[in-house]
C-alpha cells in the first residue's frame, strides 16, 4: 500500500489444494484455529502454503487515500508510458515467471491445464496486438486546417476492484489494465483466496510500475471481508469506479447502490452461455468445444452452459459429447490431465438435475458424485460430467438448467423441433437473444449464409465466436464482459482500460476566428452551391 508492504494485526492463512483434497475438515479446522489465534503460527505445517495480512478499517481507508493522492500524478504520465511501456513490462514479467504463476494457481486449486489456460489469456491481454488496440481506442488524432483535433479517453480517477473467489489472480491482472488508462487502483484480495491476487500484483505489476517511475499509491492491494470494504468504497468521496465480480443477484443490487452513491459500476457477473450447432457443423470439433463446459467442474463463468442443436445433427452430437465427457477426469490439481475440481457443496447440482428430469429431460451421461478415483460415491467431492437432453425449444426454459447459470459440470443439450431451416434460424436467434444473461455465445456451422445470418442477428453477449473454442482467449478480443444479467444496465465487453475511462474531444488551434468556426460549415456549403 502506497509503495510499502505492511504487516497485519490479523492474518489469513492459505491452505494448499492437496491438503484440502486429502482431509478438508482437518485443513480448514487448522486454518480457523490459526486465524483465531488458538494455535501458535511458529511451526506451520506444509498444508499451509501462504499467509496474507488482513487489513483493518484504517488501512482500507488509507489505501483509498494513497490512490487519490497518486491518481493525478499518474494520469499526467504520457499515454505511451502508462499504456504501452507498462503493458510491455507486465507482459515480459508474465513470460519470465509463467511457471511460477502456474504454480501459484495450482496451489489455489486450479487444475494444471486450466492454470496454463489462464496464463495464455494474460499473455494475449498484454501482448503487442492487444496493446496496439488499446492505444487506438484511447487516442485518435486528426487535422482540420490549422486545428489539431483529437478524441481521447481520460482516466476516471480512483478505481476499486473486487475480484471473484473462483479466479482472483487472472481477474485481478485483467483489472490492472485500468491503471494503463491512467487510473490509480485499489484491489481487495478475496479473504477466501488471497494468494493469487497478492502474488500477481506484488511480483508482476508493482515491479513494472516501479521500473517506469509510477508514484507510490498508483496500486494498492488489501485483503479483507467484502461487505465492510465495499461499503467503505461506496462511502468514500474519493472513489470514482468500482469493478465488481459476483453473482447476478448481488451484482444488480450493488449496481443500484453504486449509482445512488455516485460511483460508476463496472459489473462482471454470471453467464449462461449458449452454443448453437447447425446440421452441417463439424460435430467432432463442436463436441470438443462443448465439453469445455466441464472444465473446472463448471465453476467458471465463461464456459458453455447450454447447447441448441439442429434436430438432424442431435443424435451424432450428443454421442460425441458423451464419448468425450468420459475422458474428463478428477484428480490432484498438479496432475497433467486433470480438468475436474472438487465441488464441496453439491446439493444444487442434484436439485437442478432432479428439476430437469421432472420436466422431461433425459440423462445422457453422468448424474453422480464420485471419489478422486472415479468410483461412484454419494459422499464423493467430485461430480461426473453430466449431459441432459431437452426435447424442444418452446418449453426449454421451464428447466432451471437451461434458464439459469449452473456452476457445476452439467450441460443441457436442447434439441429443436423439426422445422424448415429458415424457421430454425429464426427460433435459434430468438432463443439466444432472449437469454437474460449475455457473456459469450458460439456458433458451429459450415454454410456461409447460415454463419452470416447468425453473425448479423445475434446481438447479445460480449463475445460471439464461430467454429472455435468457446473459452479460448484471443488477442484484441475481450476476455469477459457482456450484456443483461452478466453486466447490468451498462453491460458490454469488459475492457477495463476503456470502462474506467471517459471520452473527451480536444481541439487545439493556432488562433481561429470564432465566427468562422461557428458558421464555417454553412458558408462552405453556400459557396459550393454558388
Amino acid at each position: 500500500m502506497n509503495g510499502e508492504c505492511l504487516d497485519g494485526g490479523e492474518w489469513v492463512y492459505v491452505v494448499g489444494a492437496d491438503a484440502l483434497l486429502d482431509d478438508a475438515f482437518a485443513s480448514l479446522s487448522l486454518k480457523r484455529k490459526l486465524e483465531r489465534g488458538q494455535r501458535e503460527p511458529d511451526e506451520l505445517p506444509g498444508s499451509i502454503v501462504a499467509k496474507v495480512a488482513k487489513a483493518d478499517r484504517d488501512t482500507v481507508a488509507l489505501a483509498v487515500e494513497a490512490a487519490a493522492e497518486a491518481a493525478p500524478r499518474w494520469a499526467a504520465f504520457p499515454l505511451d508510458v502508462r499504456l504501452t511501456e507498462l503493458g510491455r513490462q507486465i507482459h515480459r514479467r508474465i513470460v519470465e515467471r509463467a511457471q511460477e504463476i502456474v504454480d501459484v494457481l495450482v496451489d489455489e486449486g486450479h487444475p494444471l491445464p486450466l492454470a496454463r489456460w489462464q496464463v495464455s489469456g494474460m499473455l494475449d491481454c498484454f501482448g503487442p496486438q492487444s496493446l496496439g488496440f488499446y492505444r487506438s481506442q484511447m487516442l485518435q488524432e486528426f487535422r482540420q486546417n490549422d486545428r489539431q483535433l483529437a478524441v481521447r479517453r481520460l482516466p476516471d480517477g480512483v478505481v476499486c476492484l473486487n475480484p471473484p473467489q473462483n479466479a482472483p489472480l487472472s481477474s485481478t491482472l485483467l483489472g490492472a489494465t485500468a491503471i494503463m488508462a491512467g487510473n490509480s487502483l485499489v484491489v481487495r484480495a478475496p479473504r477466501s483466496a488471497p494468494l493469487g491476487a497478492m502474488y500477481v500484483l506484488h511480483e508482476i505489476v508493482v515491479p513494472a510500475l516501479e521500473e517506469i517511475g509510477a508514484p507510490p499509491g498508483t496500486l494498492n492491494v488489501v485483503c479483507g471481508d467484502p461487505a465492510p470494504m465495499l461499503a467503505a468504497w461506496l462511502r468514500s468521496p474519493k472513489v470514482d469506479d468500482i469493478m465488481y465480480f459476483g453473482s447476478s443477484e448481488n451484482g444488480i443490487t450493488f449496481e443500484e447502490r453504486c449509482i445512488a452513491a455516485g460511483k460508476k459500476p463496472i459489473l462482471e457477473l454470471a453467464g449462461n452461455d449458449a452454443v448453437v450447432v447447425w446440421k452441417d457443423a463439424d460435430l467432432e470439433l463442436a463436441a470438443e468445444a462443448i465439453t469445455e463446459s466441464f472444465f473446472g467442474s463448471g465453476q467458471l463463468c465463461m464456459i458453455p452452459n447450454q447447447v441448441l442443436v439442429h434436430p438432424e445433427a442431435a443424435d451424432r452430437l450428443i454421442a460425441n459429447i458423451v464419448r468425450l465427457a468420459g475422458h474428463i477426469r478428477p484428480g490432484y490439481a498438479w496432475e497433467e490431465d486433470v480438468l475436474l475440481t472438487p465441488v464441496l457443496r453439491n446439493e444444487k447440482f442434484f436439485s437442478c438435475l432432479r428439476d430437469a428430469v421432472e420436466n422431461g429431460a433425459e440423462i445422457a451421461c453422468g448424474g453422480h458424485a464420485m471419489q478422486i478415483d472415479e468410483t461412484r460415491d454419494t459422499a464423493g467431492i467430485f461430480l461426473e460430467p453430466t449431459v441432459v437432453v431437452v426435447r424442444g425449444l418452446e418449453d426449454a426454459r421451464e428447466i432451471d438448467a437451461v434458464r439459469d447459470e449452473t456452476f457445476f459440470p452439467l450441460i443441457p443439450v436442447v434439441v429443436a423441433e423439426p422445422a424448415p431451416d429458415a424457421e430454425l434460424i429464426d427460433s435459434f436467434v430468438d432463443f439466444v437473444n432472449s437469454n437474460a444473461y449475455g457473456l459469450r455465445n458460439s456458433v458451429w456451422a459450415r454454410d456461409r449464409a447460415v454463419v452470416d445470418a447468425f453473425v448479423a442477428r445475434i446481438t447479445t453477449g460480449g463475445i460471439l465466436k464461430v467454429n472455435d473454442s468457446h473459452i479460448g482467449f484471443l488477442p484484441y478480443l475481450p476476455t469477459h464482459g457482456g450484456t443483461g444479467l452478466t453486466g447490468g444496465v451498462f453491460g458490454e465487453a469488459n475492457y477495463p482500460i476503456l470502462r474506467t475511462s471517459h471520452v473527451q474531444g480536444l481541439s487545439v488551434s493556432t488562433g481561429s476566428r470564432p465566427r468562422d468556426a461557428v458558421f464555417g460549415a454553412w458558408r462552405a456549403m453556400d459557396r459550393r452551391e454558388c
